[in-house]
Order: C-alpha cells, then structure tokens, then sequence
C-alpha cells in the first residue's frame, strides 16, 4: 500500500485549513480575502502534492473521483480518512494559535466559530436557513466537482488544470459566503466545527451532507457530457479492487 499519497493528502489538507480558515478569522471575513486564500492554497498544493495523491484535499472531491471511475474504494477511504486528520491539524493550529494569543476580550471557541460553516449566516428563517444552506452546498460543489473532473481529464491540459480549480474554488468561496457559510468541503468543515462550539456542530450535518450530494451529481454528469475516464485508468482501478 502506498502511503505516501495520504501522507500528502494530510499534509494539503493541513494546509489547505490553516492558511484559509485563518485568513477569514484573522482578516474579518475580508471576502477577497478569503476567497484568494482558499482558491490559492488550491493551486499551491495541486502544484506542490498533485503529482503524488492528486491533491484531492476535500472527501467530496474524492467522492467524485470514485464515482467517475477514477480511483478505487479503497484508495476513496484512505483519502477521507486523511483529509480528515489533516483538517483537524489544520484547525488544531489555528486554535492553538489563537489560545497562545491569550486575548482576553475575545472567547477563542468564539472566533472558531467565524471560520466555521453552516447555514446560520442566512438572514431568514431556521427552516429556510437550512433549505439555503444545503441547496448552497449542493449547487456550488456540484460546479467545483464537474469544474475538476472536466479539466483533469486525459485529454485535458494538466499544465493550466491546478490553476482553473483555485480561481473557481475563489469564485465560489466568494459567491457562497454573500449567501451562508459555506463549505463545499466536509473535511474543512469539521477540522474547524469541532473547535467552534456546540452550535455550530449542529450545523455541521449540513456542511457534510450538501457537499457529497453535489459531488456525486457533479460525477453522474460529467460521465454523460465529458470523457472523464481513459481506458487505462478503467483498467488500473479494475486491479486495485480485486
């Protein structure tokens, strides 16, 4: 078994976290901000890692990749497991961090919570805060998913491929943030949810559920439109799962 891809899975996912999340604590919310800190820390690990685990970084982007044909279960598990474990890193430091800060004006749960996601930034009701908050979830992964699989194809330029994914995942980001909290990531979601409080735990359901759902649609349709797969990928996952 091949460890070092999730060892590098840990390692972006890590980062991914902690620079991004970071930055929307420490920056306020700035919305460009965040939104270049996200889609940045994209492209600087698709360029850094790609080559090893592919630079899934997200479980819903791994889920697409299963969907589509492009790795095996074995390999989607041992992804999640350790996009997982690197986004806890991620928000251990940030909280850490923030702790070391000893600011007395500012509970740090507190401040973990302006980084979290969810559904609860929707100025309208609780039902609809959720409806908002999953259709959200759904819509902008279903994009950045089919946006990955599109441009990771065989026949696809890989060269401009990490750029096109960070300058949509900062399109997003900023798209989503005007509307709720939004994730399209449920690793990042809970490596910082699990620091932020009782109440944005709640949320956290949301943040999970929505992202898979719209990666598996985003998958579904670009097996319709795209020639996502090669023949020989079919053939090396065919031997991984025997």
């Amino acid at each position: 078994m091949n460890f070092r891809k999730y060892f590098a899975e840990i390692f972006g996912t890590a980062v991914l976290v902690f620079v991004a999340c970071g930055t929307v604590i420490f920056t306020s919310g700035n919305l460009v901000a965040v939104g270049l800190a996200f889609g940045l820390s994209v492209v600087a690990m698709a360029y850094a890692i790609g080559h090893i685990s592919g630079a899934h970084l997200n479980p819903a982007v791994s889920l697409g990749a299963l969907v589509a044909n492009r790795i095996s279960f074995k390999d989607f598990v041992g992804y999640v497991i350790a996009q997982i474990i690197g986004a806890i890193i991620g928000g251990a430091l940030i909280f850490g961090g923030l702790k070391l800060l000893n600011d007395p004006m500012h509970n740090v749960t507190d401040i973990m919570g302006n980084a979290a996601t969810g559904y609860a930034n929707a100025a309208i009701g609780t039902a609809n805060q959720i409806i908002l908050g999953l259709a959200v979830e759904i819509v902008l992964t279903f994009i950045f998913v089919f946006v990955i699989l599109a441009v990771t194809r065989k026949d696809a330029d890989s060269k401009i491929a990490g750029l096109i994914i960070g300058l949509t995942l900062t399109i997003i980001i900023m798209l989503g943030a005007m509307l709720t909290g939004p994730s399209v990531n449920p690793a990042r979601s809970i490596g910082i949810n699990i620091f932020a409080g009782t109440e944005m735990l709640k949320q956290l359901w949301v943040s999970v559920v929505g992202p898979l759902v719209g990666a598996v649609l985003a998958a579904f349709t670009a097996k319709c439109l795209l020639n996502t797969v090669s023949e020989t990928e079919t053939k090396q996952v065919k031997k991984q799962t025997k």
